[in-house]
C-alpha cells in the first residue's frame, strides 16, 4: 500500500489532484491508516494509470468516471482505442513539426494549412467516447436523473445502502446466502436499481454482486454502512440468486 504522497511522487500527480479524485469518486483509496490517511493499493494505481491515459486524451473527469465504472468496460478494447488515438495525435504533432521546419526554411512561401486539420482525430475521438461512455444503461440513468441535485443523489445512495443492512445481520448470524430472506433482499435491491437508475437485469446484477465483494470501494462502503461482512454476504447472495433465477 502507498500513501498519497508516495503516489504523488510515483505518478507525478499533485496531492491536491488525488484528493480531488477521491472527493468526486473517480479514484478512492482502498484503505486508510489508523490515523485516517489514504492508502492506495496496486489496483488503485492501475485505475490511476487508466485515468491518466484518458486525461492525456483530454476526456473530462465525469466522462472518465462513467467509462471506468461502466459494467461493460473492457480495458483491453479501451487500450486499443487509446493507442490508436495517441498514434493519431503523434501523427498530427509530427505534421505540425514538419510544417514549422518548412516555414523556418522557406518563410512565408510555405503556405500550407493541412497540418492543422484534426478532423480524423476528432472523428475517432467521438467514436471512442460513444463506445466507452454511452451504454443503454448509462443513457437510461442520465434520463432518469436529469435535473437531480447532488443532495438527491446522496439521499438515493443512503436509501440503497439501507437495503444492505439485513445482509450484515444475516452474515453475523452465519446464515446461508441462498436462504429465502437473503434472496428477498437481493430482489429488493434489483427492484430499487431498476426503479431509480436503469433496468437491472440478472446479468447486470451479477456484475454488481462481483463488484460488491471485490474488496474495493464498494466492499468498504457497504460494510461501513451495513456491518462487517455485509458486502461479501451480499455478493454471495446475489451470485446464488442469479444462478438460481
Amino acid at each position: 500500500m502507498k500513501t498519497v504522497h508516495e503516489v504523488s511522487e510515483l505518478a507525478h500527480v499533485s496531492v491536491r489532484t488525488l484528493h480531488h479524485y477521491d472527493q468526486i469518486g473517480l479514484l478512492q483509496p482502498s484503505a486508510r491508516s489508523e490515523a485516517g490517511y489514504r492508502l492506495y493499493s496496486d489496483e488503485d494505481l492501475a485505475r490511476l494509470q487508466q485515468i491518466m491515459l484518458f486525461r492525456e486524451l483530454e476526456f473530462p473527469l465525469a466522462d472518465i468516471r462513467a467509462i471506468l465504472d461502466s459494467l461493460d468496460y473492457d480495458q483491453g478494447r479501451a487500450l486499443e482505442q487509446q493507442i490508436e488515438l495517441l498514434e493519431l495525435r503523434r501523427e498530427h504533432i509530427d505534421n505540425l513539426i514538419d510544417m514549422a521546419k518548412t516555414m523556418k526554411t522557406m518563410g512565408a512561401r510555405a503556405l500550407s494549412f493541412k497540418p492543422f486539420d484534426t478532423s480524423k482525430l476528432d472523428e475517432y475521438m467521438a467514436a471512442a467516447r460513444e463506445a466507452w461512455g454511452k451504454t443503454p444503461q448509462w443513457a437510461e440513468y442520465e434520463q432518469k436523473w436529469a435535473g437531480k441535485t447532488k443532495e438527491d443523489e446522496a439521499v438515493m445512495g443512503e436509501r440503497l445502502m439501507r437495503l444492505f443492512v439485513p445482509f450484515g445481520k444475516l452474515a453475523a448470524e452465519g446464515a446461508d446466502p441462498a436462504c429465502e430472506e437473503a434472496w428477498a433482499q437481493v430482489a429488493a435491491i434489483q427492484a430499487f436499481i431498476t426503479e431509480n437508475a436503469y433496468n437491472c437485469t440478472n446479468e447486470i446484477l451479477a456484475g454488481l454482486g462481483r463488484a460488491y465483494g471485490s474488496g474495493g470501494d464498494f466492499t468498504r462502503n457497504i460494510n461501513e454502512a451495513a456491518g462487517p461482512g455485509a458486502a461479501e454476504f451480499a455478493a454471495a447472495a446475489i451470485e446464488a440468486y442469479c444462478a438460481g433465477a
